[in-house]
């Protein structure tokens, strides 16, 4: 895939230590002079050292300086480029739609683009050997859970979730070694959540974490991390444009069980769409 680096950079920004948002805030703002600088004269103008500059480009997918020249020169000659797009007070109903519509579409791009091909087969591959799917969630990652059981319930795997965090945390006391949990936090740092994770592994249970810090106490303690990518604006936190990155590395997961027990889990669709029917007039 290629690689974006503005593109990575934003997504990747509130992630950044004081020293990286320096390099980034430099780059976003003169990006023809970086294609035309060295990697010494770039870190001599920000008072860094080099090795500083290699790390950041480094961080956000490049294999150095260079190569990441290479694919800002791309971008800057391209007359298309991705322009973060801020509401304002006077824009009315219809533009106010177009960016929250924009939004979520670099929050799909930029979250594909940092999607790890080892960590969603892995991630495929526990939630396929499970005996039991726990999806864990609170406030509103709690909703999201509750659309991975409303989607994984088709699968034939045997799923759970809970709105109230007491009951999540009561649930992953009773985990065990054959279960996997999949908890979900933008932040990865609620304390609710974590607490979920640490009973979840005392008693063995596989862990999955979707989140949007690589940094963060979740994602450095599950087994596999998936991270979603998005953009804070004044009007909408970063962690509800999340939403729907997260949703879709649910769907992603679904889809691959189900393609994985295929039959196992066409019966188990029949049964739920003839329920389901039931309701219908």
């Amino acid at each position: 895939m290629t690689q974006n680096c503005l593109g990575n950079i934003r997504s990747h920004y509130a992630r950044f230590s004081d020293k990286e948002k320096k390099i980034a805030n430099y780059i976003l703002e003169h990006p023809e002079d970086i294609i035309h600088s060295t990697i010494n004269e770039v870190a001599d103008n920000l008072n860094v050292a080099d090795a500083t500059v290699f790390r950041f480009c480094k961080r956000i997918g490049f294999k150095g300086y260079q190569a990441m020249k290479i694919s800002l020169a791309a971008e800057i000659m391209t007359p298309i480029q991705q322009i973060h797009e801020e509401i304002n007070e006077d824009d009315n109903e219809r533009v106010i739609a177009e960016k929250i519509f924009r939004s979520n579409i670099r929050t799909l791009e930029n979250t594909l683009q940092i999607l790890d091909k080892d960590a969603i087969e892995k991630a495929t591959n526990l939630l396929q050997q499970a005996k039991k799917v726990y999806f864990y969630g609170t406030g509103g990652s709690a909703i999201i859970a509750m659309d991975a059981y409303h989607k994984f319930v088709r699968t034939g795997t045997e799923v759970f979730a809970f709105i109230d965090s007491h009951f999540q945390l009561m649930s992953a006391s009773q985990l065990t070694k054959h279960d996997v949990a999949v908890i979900i936090s933008h932040s990865g740092t609620n304390k609710d959540t974590l607490n979920i994770l640490n009973t979840a592994k005392q008693h063995g249970a596989k862990t999955i974490g979707i989140t949007g810090f690589p940094k963060s106490p979740l994602s450095q303690n599950v087994d596999v991390a998936l991270y979603t990518s998005s953009e804070e604006t004044e009007y909408r936190s970063e962690a509800l444009a999340s939403r729907i990155g997260q949703l879709s590395l649910i769907d992603a997961l679904y889809v691959n069980i189900m393609i994985a027990n295929k039959e196992k889990a066409k019966h188990s669709l029949e049964r739920v769409r003839d329920a389901i029917s039931e309701t219908r007039i």
